[in-house]
């Protein structure tokens, strides 16, 4: 659930109404995302949908079963019980903002992150998700660039 939330940049709700029929070759299809648009596509690295396809077959999960079949607060706190153990405070949608974080410092255009990993309609919604650079990582690019 949290390698979903954490590289496919999946919100909670989505990773908990996943089924295995939503599960494609190379990606993930949301039934009901947020947008409203039915059927939007998540693209995960494939060896998460190979764990993923492992986990159902060896709990023999229905097609039309949910994969995770816990409440919304119970994966809540799933979330925040795994931050703990590394001693962060961790919630679910911060989880979705590393995917973006990791993607934007890793070069991915600012256009993927936006309608591919997070599925924004507006550009301006994902510029909010990458927030500030700090002064250091400011330094380390413009070097990078033109050092």
């Amino acid at each position: 659930m949290l390698e979903l939330m954490a590289r496919g940049g999946m919100r909670v709700g989505e990773v908990l109404n996943l089924t295995p029929a939503d599960i494609q070759e190379r990606s993930l299809t949301i039934q009901s995302p947020k947008s409203g648009r039915v059927g939007e596509t998540v693209y995960v690295p494939q060896k998460i949908l190979v764990r993923l396809t492992g986990y159902v077959a060896t709990k023999e999960i229905g097609d039309n079963d949910r994969i995770f079949p816990i409440s919304y607060v119970a994966a809540w706190t799933m979330v925040k019980k795994s931050g703990k153990i590394v001693n962060i405070e961790l919630r679910p949608h911060d989880l979705r903002r590393h995917a973006a974080t990791y993607a934007s410092r890793s070069g991915t255009p600012i256009e993927i992150i936006s309608k591919v990993i997070l599925r924004h309609s507006d550009l301006s919604t994902t510029q909010r998700y990458l927030g500030k650079v700090n002064d250091t990582e400011a330094i380390r690019w413009i070097e990078t660039l033109h050092g």
